[in-house]
């Protein structure tokens, strides 16, 4: 199966949760009218796109019929998977590679959101593209974070740099960007710690460890990604929220959307915060995180 197939399989619940309830409402009404455009507005809703995305929709729909875009209920589904594309494909999606040395990619988000699977699913793609990889674990307070990260870097063959459990996760950092500037490695995956219930603490660590990054190399880190589970839904925006009062983010990595009835959040993470999903999540092997193609996403979620 292609990862489109995937994607399509994964959005499967959405899908039924957004475009078949959209398409089940158009059945039952003849004419567009103020309660059909209500139902409509309580379906985005429901879908987990998010009040502040509804209302950018719903104010584009009314504009549609105004200027005869929309003339009934049928045209409907067209005209929002147009706009749902546009928001998507707004600005940049595509992940940032250094033009020479390591590429380094900082990766934060709360623990259970699969941020360490993320990190070893990046280091496997990365090993495919047949680049050179090192995990760094500078989320140094849990000891379970650093042994998972290096069953990963054995399993995707990829360097590994530790310290001890409670060490300086800046200090982690520093010595994992001078060996992979030693060893002329192509991409240094950072971890770092998920502890929102201490935003202070995090906003410093992390203010930090990007200091110590770019004293080495200077516009390093080159993407600071936010690990966000899509199953949580609204609260997937309320944390990416948080997270940007401690840290620049450069782009969101949603996991689980195969999982979850709530994938229209990636339309409104990307409407409501005006943040790239640079990676997607549709499944448990490796092979299952991908770069997030906007109009892919788009076509999954509004093609029979």
């Amino acid at each position: 199966m292609g990862f489109f197939d995937k994607l399509k399989k994964g959005l499967a619940k959405t899908k039924e949760n957004l475009t078949n309830k959209i398409e089940k409402l158009i059945i039952g009404y003849a004419d567009i009218d103020e309660e059909f455009l209500e139902e409509l507005e309580e379906t985005l809703i429901m879908a987990d796109v998010g009040m502040t995305t509804t209302e950018t929709l719903m104010k584009a729909v009314r504009k549609g019929i105004k200027k005869k875009e929309i003339n009934s209920p049928e045209d409907l589904k067209p005209f929002l998977a147009k706009e749902i594309a546009a928001i998507l494909t707004e600005g940049e999606n595509v992940t940032r590679i250094a033009a020479a040395g390591p590429t380094v990619i900082l990766v934060i988000g709360v623990n259970g959101a699969g941020k360490t699977t993320t990190i070893g699913k990046l280091s496997a793609y990365y090993k495919e593209q047949g680049k050179s990889v090192m995990l760094a674990a500078a989320d140094t307070f849990r000891a379970a974070a650093i042994d998972q990260l290096k069953v990963w870097s054995q399993r995707t063959g990829a360097a590994f740099i530790q310290h001890e459990e409670g060490s300086d996760p800046a200090a982690v950092a520093f010595d994992a960007v001078k060996a992979a500037k030693a060893r002329n490695v192509d991409i240094l995956i950072v971890d770092t710690a998920g502890r929102l219930q201490t935003k202070s603490n995090l906003m410093e660590e992390l203010k930090k460890i990007n200091r110590v990054i770019a004293r080495e190399i200077p516009e390093a880190p080159h993407e600071t990604l936010l690990v966000l589970d899509a199953t949580t839904g609204q609260n997937a925006i309320s944390q990416a929220k948080l997270f940007t009062q401690a840290a620049p983010i450069t782009g969101v990595v949603l996991t689980k959307l195969d999982g979850t009835a709530k994938g229209g959040v990636v339309i409104g993470i990307k409407s409501e915060l005006s943040m790239p999903v640079k990676w997607i999540g549709v499944g448990e092997k490796v092979e299952d995180l991908r770069p997030f193609v906007a109009e892919d996403f788009a076509r999954a979620l509004f093609e029979a």
